[in-house]
């Protein structure tokens, strides 16, 4: 079961980020294989630097936990990944979809492409289909591995490698939080990983289709996630909003 209150204390969890801010990713990756075993699991969107991150973590560990969100509007580049991630890997990706009765109502109320009329509505359909499902995923684990990195912007500029999550009572993991995009980009390459065919068609960062686009030579990696929102720090879908603890 997952932590009520955190496992380490304030001091250890600065130790620990101070030894792994410095240490090799694999280290990052062993210490959570050593810590907490198969009540972790990576929660990857298959981006670039999630395929890269678990490429780390399965030549770590062959039998990994690799859990994702299909939120039933995805690519079709994106379902084809998971098929080649599965044959590479020989991984047994959990998946974990919307709760239809909920889509079906929002659907009936407010049409299939709501999210393009207003931030609340876009916002209504990400909790639907993304955030009360990852809720259900993350209810049996004691920490969750995720591919984001400082350099992605917003409130990840600021993410150590290790912190409590209070919102879902247990430890979130982000071991590539000091890399570049050009470093995945590197990595990826090197080590031949399959990777999202629309990466190549100028998607850096990948979410629902209708909601993705590509972006133009300058602009920033996040500028093709919901782009008809004027607010650049709108960007976030709701699942790495973490809430403060409690005072």
């Amino acid at each position: 079961m997952p932590f009520t209150t955190p496992k380490f204390s304030d001091s250890e969890l600065s130790d620990i980020n101070e030894k792994l801010e410095s240490a090799p990713t694999e280290d990052t990756v062993k210490w959570i294989d050593q810590t907490f075993g198969n009540t972790a699991a990576q929660m990857s969107s298959f981006g670039l630097e999630d395929q890269a991150l678990f490429h780390i973590y399965w030549t770590v560990n062959p039998v990994a936990r690799l859990m994702t969100l299909d939120t039933l509007r995805l690519p079709t580049e994106t379902y084809s990944l998971f098929d080649q991630t599965k044959l590479r890997y020989g991984v047994d990706v959990e998946f974990f979809y919307p709760n239809m009765g909920t889509v079906t109502q929002m659907v009936k109320e407010k049409g299939n492409n709501l999210f393009y009329m207003g931030r609340a509505n876009r916002e209504f359909c990400c909790g639907a289909r993304k955030v009360e499902p990852l809720g259900r995923a993350l209810s049996g684990l004691d920490a969750w591995v995720t591919g984001l990195r400082r350099d992605q912007g917003m409130d990840r500029g600021s993410i150590d490698i290790v912190e409590w999550d209070a919102t879902h009572s247990n430890y979130k993991i982000n071991p590539l939080a000091n890399w570049t995009f050009e470093q995945v980009q590197e990595f990826v390459k090197v080590n031949e990983i399959p990777y999202n065919e629309l990466h190549d068609q100028g998607y850096p960062s990948l979410g629902c289709a209708p909601c993705t686009r590509a972006v133009e030579p300058g602009e920033d990696i996040r500028a093709g996630r919901w782009w008809w929102e004027s607010d650049p720090n709108a960007k976030e879908c709701g699942i790495h909003v973490v809430a403060p603890l409690e005072a």
